[in-house]
C-alpha cells in the first residue's frame, strides 16, 4: 500500500505541475458546490461560457453532481476560490494509485505495474484531463478513478458493500457506465479473477446502491419533474453550436462520426517546428493511445476477460452513440469512460511479463500524452 501511496502521489504532482497551479475558469462544481451549501440546486450563472440549461427559469448544471458534492468542503473553506482544478489532480492521483493496486493484485510484478501507471497516467487523456479540471474534465477523471477503486476492491478483498460504493461514485461522476452494472453484479456473485458463487453477496451490494438510486431518483425529480436525467437532453436542445431543436442526444446516425474520431483523426501536420500539432477536436486513439492494443493480448482467466470485454463494450456504447466526440479536447476524453476495463485487460497480459514492444508503445503514449498537455498548454489554453 506504501508503494501505491508513492505512486498516486507521483501522479498527483505530475498532473499539479502540468497545471501551473492554476484553477479552471469552467468551474461549474464549484458552483454546483456552492448552490448545495446555499441549500439549492440551480447554480449562480456567471454568463455562457458556463454550460447550463435553462429550466424553470433558473440554471441548472448538465453534468453528474459527485465531483461537486465531494467538493463541498474545499467550497466550504474557501467559497467560489475553491481550486477545481487542484482536486482533479488529486483524483488522478487516487486512478492511479488505485491501478497500480488493482495490477499488483492481479499478478503483475511491481516494475511492470510501475510501467502500466505510467502509461494509465500519461499515455490516456487522464493527465490531459486532470490538469485543466474543467468541468467535462473532472467528471471523467473521477468516474475512471471510482471504477478503477471498484476493480481493486473486487481485486482484493470484493466486500460487496464497498465495491457498490465504488460504483455508485463512478455512476455519479459519468452517469453513462450505469450500463455496466450487470457485469459488476456477475463478479460481485460468481467471482472475479478466479470463480466463486456466492449469489447472497448482491444482497449487501443492492442495500447499499438503493440509497444512492433513491437519491438520483429524487434530484431528477426536484431539477427536471421526472425520475430520470433529462439534463443532457434539454441541453441537446439548448445548443446552438451542434444541437438540435428536438430528438436525442443518442442515435445510430452518429456511429461513423464517432468512429472515424476513435480511431482515424490525425493530427495535424505543418512544415515547420513542432511538425505536429493536435487539432482542438482531438486526436484519434490510434494515435495517442496505441498501447491500448495491450488489453487484445489478455487470455486467462478466460471468464475475467469475456466480461471485461463485454463491460468495456457496454462503456463504450453512449460514447459511440452521442453528437459530439469530445468537442474540444485532446486525444478522445470519453474514451476514459471505458479505458478503465481496457486497463484491467491490458493488466491481465502483462502478469507474464511486458515484452519490449509494449514497453516500447507506452513510452510512446506516454510522450503523445505529454506533448499534447504541453501544446494545449502553451497554445490553446489562452484561446478559451
Amino acid at each position: 500500500m506504501r508503494r501505491a501511496a508513492v505512486v498516486g502521489f507521483i501522479a498527483f504532482i505530475i498532473s499539479a505541475v502540468f497545471a501551473h497551479g492554476r484553477s479552471s475558469p469552467y468551474n461549474n462544481y464549484v458552483l454546483f458546490a456552492d448552490a448545495l451549501l446555499h441549500g439549492h440546486l440551480w447554480i449562480n450563472w456567471p454568463g455562457p461560457y458556463i454550460d447550463a440549461v435553462l429550466f424553470d427559469g433558473q440554471r441548472f448544471i448538465v453534468n453528474d453532481p459527485i465531483p461537486g458534492v465531494l467538493m463541498m468542503p474545499l467550497v466550504a473553506l474557501f467559497g467560489n476560490a475553491a481550486n477545481q482544478t487542484l482536486f482533479a489532480c488529486a483524483l488522478a492521483g487516487v486512478a492511479t494509485a488505485a491501478g497500480w493496486k488493482l495490477a499488483r493484485n492481479l499478478g503483475v510484478s511491481e516494475s511492470d505495474a510501475d510501467w502500466l501507471a505510467g502509461f494509465l497516467l500519461l499515455g490516456t487523456d487522464l493527465m490531459w484531463c486532470a490538469m485543466l479540471g474543467d468541468v467535462w474534465y473532472i467528471a471523467h477523471v473521477a468516474c475512471i478513478a471510482f471504477l478503477l477503486l471498484g476493480l481493486y476492491e473486487l481485486s482484493g478483498s470484493g466486500r460487496p458493500w464497498l465495491v457498490a460504493i465504488w460504483f455508485a461514485l463512478a455512476c455519479g461522476s459519468r452517469f453513462t457506465v450505469i450500463v455496466t452494472l450487470p457485469v459488476f453484479a456477475y463478479w460481485i456473485a460468481y467471482g472475479f479473477a478466479e470463480p466463486k458463487r456466492n449469489v447472497r453477496a448482491l444482497l449487501p451490494a443492492l442495500a447499499t446502491l438503493l440509497p444512492f438510486a433513491l437519491l438520483w431518483v429524487g434530484y431528477n425529480e426536484a431539477r427536471w419533474h421526472v425520475p430520470w436525467d433529462s439534463g443532457h437532453t434539454i441541453f441537446f436542445h439548448q445548443d446552438r453550436q451542434v444541437g438540435a431543436a428536438e430528438g436525442s442526444p443518442f442515435s445510430f446516425g452518429n456511429i461513423s462520426y464517432q468512429l472515424y474520431s476513435f480511431f482515424v483523426q490525425y493530427p495535424q501536420f505543418l512544415a515547420s517546428a513542432p511538425f505536429a500539432v493536435p487539432g482542438m477536436s482531438g486526436v484519434a486513439l490510434t494515435w495517442t493511445s496505441p498501447a491500448l492494443a495491450l488489453a487484445l493480448f489478455a487470455r486467462r482467466p478466460r471468464g475475467l476477460v469475456i466480461t471485461a470485454w463485454i463491460a468495456a463494450i457496454l462503456a463504450a456504447g453512449p460514447a459511440f452513440l452521442y453528437y459530439v466526440n469530445g468537442f474540444v479536447q485532446f486525444g478522445m476524453r470519453h474514451a476514459l469512460d471505458f479505458e478503465a476495463f481496457l486497463f484491467l485487460l491490458m493488466i491481465l497480459a502483462a502478469r507474464r511479463g511486458l515484452h519490449w514492444i509494449w514497453i516500447v508503445l507506452m513510452t510512446y503514449s506516454a510522450l503523445a500524452g505529454i506533448w499534447g498537455a504541453w501544446y494545449w498548454d502553451t497554445f490553446y489554453r489562452i484561446k478559451y
